[in-house]
């Protein structure tokens, strides 16, 4: 790892923190995504049970989380390259079986903003400014026009990708794209508090509906039967999986028996 991408484990090794520290304003040239994609795979090496349940992708700086992608890697000679690592490294952190949380403030913009929306859940402190500002450079980002459909509807996301429109933090939650809303200045506890949250569940049975949630991803969800075959892949997920842990057998014990779970997380 370089300085301008940190991994640390947090507590007992359940969580892990990737920090991006490229001041001043993260910019993700080629040599930081190439450590971005080596950081997240890293997250996943290893045995399951030394893997974290939860991972916070955060800026150093209350600046920005991050400005996108250098814009100078975007030339023909570099932008295959660019697209490779960047898209890589997303995708590895869309597959984490641990849940992933952004913790954004200040600036999130362009593939910054690719970055934090890859991630389960984002938090983000009232002042933070979401946007993907590419059409302005004459080209459009992938991966958002890929994933925003489905989490905003088409008409949306074809608004903020094709006028670049900023929005406030309090508007990319009514749309949303954010989870949780932070006052400025308290974003740390906002995320400690779902961290805390998340860490008091089974990670074996969160890892499972994290993968029922994305049962669907591969189809749109205005595709004709998408649903159903979502509903179906939840379903054998449920069944074959999550039916089988001994965290399911646990946790219905122990309302039966009116005590806390005590899970094993597996």
């Amino acid at each position: 790892m370089t300085d301008s991408v940190r991994v640390e484990p947090r507590s007992d090794g359940r969580v892990a923190v990737l920090t991006l520290d490229r001041p001043p304003l993260n910019v993700l040239d080629l040599a930081t995504l190439a450590e971005l994609e080596r950081a997240v795979a890293g997250l996943t090496a290893g045995a399951a049970e030394g893997r974290p349940q939860v991972v916070v992708v955060r800026s150093a700086s209350p600046r920005a989380f991050s400005a996108g992608v250098a814009v100078q890697d975007h030339t023909p000679d570099r932008i295959q390259g660019m697209l490779e690592r960047f898209h890589g490294a997303l995708r590895r952190l869309r597959a984490l079986p641990a849940v992933s949380v952004a913790a954004v403030a200040g600036h999130c913009l362009g593939g910054g903003m690719e970055l934090a929306l890859a991630c389960d859940l984002v938090v983000a402190e009232e002042g933070a400014r979401f946007a993907q500002p590419e059409i302005d450079l004459g080209c459009y980002p992938p991966f958002a026009a890929a994933l925003y459909p489905a989490l905003v509807g088409p008409q949306r996301a074809f608004d903020l990708l094709a006028t670049g429109r900023a929005l406030t933090a309090a508007e990319a939650e009514r749309w949303g794209l954010v989870s949780r809303l932070a006052p400025d200045g308290g974003l740390d506890a906002a995320v400690d508090e779902l961290v805390e949250t998340l860490l008091g569940k089974s990670a074996a049975v969160l890892a499972l509906t994290k993968r029922a949630c994305r049962a669907g991803d591969d189809e749109g969800p205005a595709e004709p039967g998408a649903f159903e075959r979502a509903l179906e892949g939840s379903e054998e997920i449920y069944l074959a999986e999550l039916a089988r842990t001994e965290d399911m057998e646990e946790g219905l014990a122990a309302f039966l028996e009116k005590r806390r779970p005590e899970w094993k997380h597996r």
